[in-house]
């Protein structure tokens, strides 16, 4: 059976795409059982990478797809979950880095779901991370284009069923950065689930997020830190499960471990302080390069 040009292209991509991945960190690959965070969401990324599932008898959401390799265990994991890969109909994303969207345009071929994204975020999702805007711009990896992505604006509201998540745009990271809410229940026990992007204040060479050229980054950047520091928050969930100790909290909860570790109110906010602990760290090194004038990185 001869292979269409796009299919041929696509796995050419892919092929490239798990080379250039392959100097990265073990367990953003590693195999994680999927399990049941709260409710009808669940965890079906790897050790070091988090994809979470929302269900609705209407059908499924998925936010994030991470590597372009993981794409198999992700689909592995909802299968085994009892559901199926067709079953998802949208496709979310925090932000577009290769290690949270590069497997999204398979997730959608494989699924048929329509990706929707932040207005940034769709626009790097198209360029397949290649984005100018990007404070990592030209030292993030590519990966495969994603087609056809609709724009959710901030507080936007994604429908799924019963399933509503809202869109908090929480720019910083990189422009098209998301935070996602949304409810989840059990036993007739509501929460609060936050699905908060990354906060790290990460750039390439010479991009400074304290550029008086662009004051827009650093008010964006802190006005981000509010915002999920801000939200109802029950549970915290996050791109990277150790930047939120996910899996330590899921594993001392089916411990038997009481009061329940995995719902913490508080942790949103302690979130955003280390976030904000960790801009203030790289302003402050930005401000000493300048003074030395070795350009900020």
């Amino acid at each position: 059976m001869k292979l269409s040009l796009r299919t041929a292209l696509f796995a050419a991509f892919t092929l490239t795409a798990v080379s250039a991945y392959a100097g990265q960190p073990p367990e953003w690959s590693q195999t994680q059982k999927p399990f049941r965070i709260y409710g009808n969401t669940y965890y079906v990324g790897t050790r070091g990478l988090t994809s979470i599932l929302i269900t609705s008898p209407q059908g499924l959401v998925l936010i994030d797809g991470t590597l372009p390799q993981n794409v198999k265990q992700i689909e592995a994991n909802i299968q085994a979950l009892g559901f199926r890969i067709t079953d998802v109909k949208v496709i979310l994303n925090t932000h577009a880095h290769f290690d949270h969207a590069g497997g999204i345009a398979e997730l959608a071929r494989d699924s048929g779901a329509r990706v929707e994204a932040s207005s940034a975020g769709a626009k790097a999702l198209m360029l397949g991370g290649k984005d100018p805007a990007d404070p990592q711009y030209g030292e993030a990896s590519p990966y495969a284009p994603v087609p056809n992505v609709a724009t959710v604006p901030d507080l936007g509201v994604v429908q799924v069923g019963d399933v509503a998540i809202t869109a908090h745009y929480t720019p910083g990271h990189t422009p098209g950065a998301t935070t996602w809410t949304w409810r989840s229940c059990e036993a007739g026990r509501c929460m609060n689930m936050v699905f908060a992007d990354s906060l790290g204040a990460y750039a390439a060479d010479g991009y400074r997020f304290s550029d008086p050229a662009h004051p827009e980054r650093l008010e964006d950047y802190r006005r981000s830190i509010e915002t999920i520091a801000s939200l109802p928050c029950d549970i915290l969930l996050s791109p990277h499960p150790d930047q939120s100790d996910l899996l330590e909290r899921v594993a001392k909860r089916d411990a038997g471990t009481k009061p329940d570790p995995v719902i913490d109110g508080h942790a949103c906010r302690a979130y955003a302080e280390e976030g904000r602990a960790k801009l203030e760290a790289r302003l402050a090194k930005e401000k000493a390069s300048a003074t030395s004038g070795k350009g900020g990185r």
